[in-house]
């Protein structure tokens, strides 16, 4: 056999002329793209965050309350709002997300280069007040709530989740610490409401009739609070210092879009929603009356046993303690940012503004030992001064062309900008009219 054979040979049908498919080894199976694209999704999954902290601020003890009330009073007759609130609510959490996207440091300190120093301070300084006084809401609702879930005092509850918080603030990256626990608070408080829903045996099909609007005689004042808490412009406006704290950018903005803001604000209307039709749902059955989410609670259980009121008491307490939470840190950040000592949730400032939100909640819960109606009442002046201004200044924003770019409103996002500017107004001539009457 000549050389050439011998060649031929080894190569076996590898020399084939060129005429048929060679028989070499076969190609390694492409496993690295499967790989690859899972790590592309767990990356996509993992810009989760912000609007879930902008969501669980946002459902707290005032939220819980409204929605009792629009339940025991009006059946299933006012989801509607709720669903128009939310959908506002996206569209403000998302000029928010872009205006954290172009901020260069925060969106405080933006609107002082764009707007004025004092604009800014302002803003600041309005937010501090409102997050100082809703934080006797939240002690009072997570002790509460935790007492009627697990018995004892109320009051050492308050004591309890503070100290708690206070803890979670010793973190070297507080806000991610913060974020993490409240996606996880959220998700236990979904499953809460959603089994709570499922056992109080709610009229779905009426339900889905309340989707269609209608104004039921006497319910003009508590649409207007559905709308106030469930639209909540405070909490939008500090999404824009949670992506900053992520670091997501622009060429991010639309995974953000579907992996963040819209399920993160969804989630708590959809809760909101749920809490609605229990009310309706148990009290339509036990023909007793509940005013509050407590009394709620504790009418559920004839219906649903000592288990049924536990699920729905969980998910109470969830509520109270992550705006509990969730008002501390943005009430500190803003403020820290208004003053010009950082615009981070883990700046020496922001901590130390934080901690005086909590004392201040938990001071005056233990000098009254009740809910301090007078309080309240200032949380809501404040909140109209303030709304509107923060409303105007996220639709300023985002409109100005040199500083957003190819992020700035588009017309039909300015539309519905326009839609939610005059629901915040409409909230606040009304809020004004019940406090001078």
């Amino acid at each position: 056999m000549s050389s050439t054979d011998t060649r031929r040979a080894n190569a076996g049908t590898h020399d084939n002329g060129g005429n048929e498919p060679t028989a070499s080894a076969p190609a390694a199976p492409a496993s690295g793209a499967p790989v690859k694209q899972r790590h592309k999704i767990w990356r996509t999954l993992a810009l989760a965050g912000p609007a879930f902290v902008v969501g669980a601020w946002q459902f707290g003890p005032g939220n819980l309350a409204s929605a009792v009330q629009a339940g025991s009073g009006y059946g299933y007759a006012l989801i509607w709002v709720i669903v128009v609130s939310t959908i506002l609510m996206i569209f403000f959490t998302d000029m928010s997300v872009r205006l954290g996207m172009r901020s260069p440091l925060s969106l405080i300190q933006s609107i002082k280069d764009e707007l004025g120093k004092p604009v800014g301070v302002i803003a600041g300084i309005g937010v501090f007040f409102i997050t100082l006084m809703f934080s006797v809401g939240n002690a009072v609702g997570s002790g509460l709530g935790l007492s009627l879930l697990l018995g004892g005092s109320p009051i050492l509850w308050t004591v309890a989740c503070t100290v708690v918080v206070f803890a979670i603030l010793l973190f070297r990256n507080v806000y991610r610490a913060v974020e993490k626990l409240l996606i996880t608070i959220v998700a236990v408080m979904a499953v809460a409401f959603i089994v709570s829903a499922i056992i109080s045996n709610a009229a779905w099909a009426q339900a889905a009739a309340g989707l269609m609007p209608s104004f039921p005689a006497g319910s003009e004042i508590l649409i207007v609070a559905l709308v106030g808490t469930n639209f909540s412009i405070n909490a939008a406006f500090y999404n824009s210092y949670g992506i900053k704290e992520r670091g997501h950018k622009r060429e991010q903005y639309r995974d953000v879009t579907f992996v963040d803001t819209i399920p993160g604000i969804v989630a708590p209307g959809i809760m909101t929603i749920l809490v609605i039709i229990v009310a309706a749902a148990v009290l339509g059955q036990t023909g007793e009356e509940a005013r509050t989410v407590n009394q709620l609670a504790a009418v559920f259980e004839p219906l649903a046993g000592p288990v049924g009121s536990a699920i729905f008491a969980l998910g109470l307490a969830g509520a109270a303690f992550s705006s509990m939470i969730a008002n501390a840190t943005a009430g500190g950040t803003m403020l820290s940012d208004a003053l010009g000592h950082g615009a981070s949730s883990g700046s020496r400032t922001a901590k130390i503004v934080s901690a005086i939100i909590l004392l201040w909640g938990i001071g005056i819960t233990l000098a009254f030992q009740e809910s301090p109606v007078g309080l309240i009442i200032m949380a809501q002046a404040l909140t109209v001064l303030v709304a509107p201004l923060l409303g105007a200044l996220l639709i300023i924003m985002s409109n100005r062309r040199g500083f957003m770019g190819e992020l700035r409103n588009t017309w039909w996002k300015n539309v519905f900008a326009a839609i939610g500017f005059i629901a915040i107004l409409a909230t606040s001539v009304r809020l004004v009219m019940s406090l001078v009457s």
